[in-house]
């Protein structure tokens, strides 16, 4: 931690009535703290920054990321763009042809739009003897080729891995391409280009070796960020060993341990809507496609509640995964018969009347804006009418649930204003957004994109952000569309002067 004067900041005020006005004004940091906000403050022995005017926010948190997996990303064929079998075929055998002695790992196809289901057959004659493994955009299921299916310890079959099979798969997936792309150097490097968004913490939904290889990356210098570390079932005893309680300092020996602290339990109750196993009420449009017509849950509901009653009586946070609107009502069911605390995650597709119990129950709204702009067609192709239910993030503010903006990354990109843009405008191109009822507005998406911090102030956390624009500045429409367009746009291309975490400087082009 540092100490140091802010001079002349306009503070952006998060609700309505907030912050000090729109005159700059000095804001004094010591010892990790905001402990004063006034015009014309003394340093006495800080030191000056100057701000020149720009706008200072509370530090921006993502809520959900899979921190491994985005680090790794770069380095994985890109298959966003593949829109056949044909298209992904194309691509992996252009780069088996280019590098043949290194496995292929891809990442970003989306098959439920494609004309038909692949085959290993066919990913086996593009690819010979080096190992094919291809991720579905949603992380759901993955494409392998025989010789991967074997080196992973899994039955050769000619389909698709999906759900929980694929997930205990992928802790396996280093022992096909090493480590290096989640060393603790490429941890640093992905921290440091999250602070320079602005980002100052997140909470870390990886499959991984929890708090034990954690300390090992904190102290090798992958210690940019506030991290909170998630669990999942199959290390819950580790950490119920450990003794720890969400909130908790994973391993409070650590320098800075404080700002490494355990965060929740995550459940995945569902699938998704890509690999078309997100649960839901009533069949898919293609249902006559699927093994499971509606989807299915991944727990039973006795499962479920076990794991929330487990992780509650420890003090642990529960994180639900739930897409389906089924899901939802089942993940609420649990929570109200346990008495749990904690979140839904994505609750992507949800009835009205669950909106209202989600905050009657205190639960948050872990939301992914982003994911609209990839879900528009797909959704509106086998969920029909039921897309004026999907991201229906107008409801939950209105009826009082907290949100709590992330990316889901690498399934989106590690940017929060991508997330903030696509809550406001709900278009990624030149058609009107798509349930415009649902949208929000800049200061709404800003405040659910700061975990819960109020507008800078006295007493406030050392977490700042100092930008270059007024994210919430009026705009010049001839109507709310038009409004929310420009608003959109400002906010993508907002630009990072300076990151604060904990008092010290994370990032800075001033």
């Amino acid at each position: 931690m540092s100490d140091f004067l802010l001079r002349s900041a306009r503070v952006v005020p998060l609700q309505p009535g907030d912050g000090p006005g729109p005159e700059p004004v000095d804001v004094l940091v010591r010892g990790g703290r905001v402990v004063e906000v006034g015009a014309g403050l003394a340093a006495d022995g800080a030191e000056v920054v100057d701000a020149a005017g720009r706008w200072l926010t509370p530090g921006l948190w993502d809520a959900h990321v899979h921190l491994a997996q985005w680090t790794l990303s770069s380095g994985r064929l890109d298959l966003a763009g593949a829109r056949s079998p044909e298209d992904a075929t194309r691509l992996v055998a252009e780069r088996v042809a280019e590098y043949p002695d290194l496995p292929v790992i891809g990442f970003g196809h989306r098959s439920a739009g494609w004309h038909r289901d692949v085959t290993v057959t066919e990913l086996d004659a593009v690819s010979g003897d080096t190992p094919v493994v291809l991720i579905s955009g949603d992380a759901h299921h993955a494409w392998l080729n025989t010789v991967a299916l074997l080196h992973l310890a899994l039955p050769v079959r000619d389909s698709v891995v999906r759900e929980a099979e694929w997930f205990g798969a992928y802790a396996r997936l280093s022992t096909l391409v090493g480590n290096d792309g989640t060393s603790p150097e490429a941890y640093r490097r992905t921290m440091d280009a999250a602070a320079a968004a602005g980002i100052v913490g997140l909470t870390d939904f990886e499959f991984s070796g929890g708090a034990a290889e954690w300390a090992e990356r904190w102290v090798a210098g992958a210690d940019v960020l506030r991290i909170r570390m998630s669990t999942y079932a199959e290390n819950l005893d580790d950490v119920l060993a450990r003794g720890l309680r969400t909130g908790d300092p994973v391993v409070p020996q650590l320098p800075d341990a404080h700002r490494l602290t355990m965060g929740p339990l995550k459940i995945i109750s569902d699938g998704s809507l890509n690999t078309r196993t997100a649960w839901c009420c009533e069949p898919y449009g293609d249902a006559h496609r699927l093994e499971y017509p509606a989807g299915q849950p991944n727990l039973s509901g006795a499962e479920l509640r076990d794991l929330l009653r487990t992780a509650h009586a420890s003090g642990l946070e529960i994180a639900t995964h739930a897409i389906g609107d089924a899901a939802v009502a089942e993940a609420l069911g649990a929570y109200r018969d346990v008495g749990a605390r904690g979140s839904i995650e994505h609750a992507q597709m949800v009835n009205r009347a669950d909106v209202a119990e989600m905050a009657r129950l205190g639960l948050r709204a872990s939301i992914q804006p982003a994911h609209l702009l990839d879900d528009r067609d797909l959704t509106e192709a086998i969920w029909g009418e039921r897309s004026e239910r999907c991201f229906a993030f107008r409801w939950m503010l209105d009826d009082g649930v907290e949100l709590a903006m992330g990316s889901d990354a690498p399934v989106s990109r590690l940017d929060p204003w991508l997330a903030m843009a696509a809550a406001v405008h709900r278009s990624a191109d030149d058609r009107d957004a798509w349930h415009g009822e649902q949208a929000l507005t800049p200061q709404e998406v800003l405040a659910a994109s700061v975990d819960g911090a109020p507008t800078v102030g006295v007493g406030s956390l050392a977490d700042l952000v100092l930008l270059d624009a007024d994210p919430l500045a009026a705009v010049q429409a001839a109507d709310p569309a038009e409004a929310a367009v420009l608003h959109a746009e400002r906010l993508r291309d907002m630009t990072v002067a300076a990151t604060w975490i904990d008092g010290k400087l994370a990032h800075s082009t001033l």
